[in-house]
């Protein structure tokens, strides 16, 4: 079932199963309020079974590029293209979002965000990033970190 994230009643629709539902809830709002102000761009969610594609998609970077597999059950995807980038999303029964930037054009910004809703642990498998740590409204506190991508996908 596809799902348009609404920023003004965050809702945790397709997320219920994770122990911080609300905070991921909030991040994901979070980040559809940016698409939506930046590239005034409506941001929808899939489940991983309607769209396998696109986690096999962000696991293949992340595989290939530092050797990481996430431990948590996947629970949304999203992937689109906006700006000459290609964005894929994934948001992770743990709190987890991760994200892939990827330049259409040669020589563009290529990189994997990491976002940690608020109230989780740092997963292990990720446990060598430096995180920062931002205030958001709708997401009360989010720490992230990233990684620039080297190869082509």
């Amino acid at each position: 079932m596809t799902y348009t994230v609404d920023f003004v009643d965050v809702s945790t629709t397709g997320l219920e199963t994770s122990p911080v539902a609300d905070a991921l809830a909030g991040l994901r709002a979070n980040e559809a309020r940016y698409y939506k102000n930046k590239y005034d761009r409506v941001f929808v969610t899939s489940t991983v079974d309607e769209a396998p594609e696109v986690l096999a998609y962000i696991e293949k970077v992340l595989k290939d590029e530092r050797d990481i597999v996430i431990a948590s059950p996947a629970l949304e995807v999203s992937a689109f293209e906006v700006d000459g980038l290609k964005m894929a999303y994934v948001f992770y029964e743990s709190g987890l979002a991760i994200n892939v930037m990827y330049a259409i054009e040669d020589g563009g910004k290529r990189a994997v965000g990491f976002k940690l809703s608020m109230g989780m642990d740092v997963p292990d498998e990720l446990s060598s990033f430096k995180f920062a740590r931002q205030r958001s409204k709708l997401a009360g506190e989010i720490r992230g970190s990233y990684f620039v991508v080297k190869g082509q996908y």
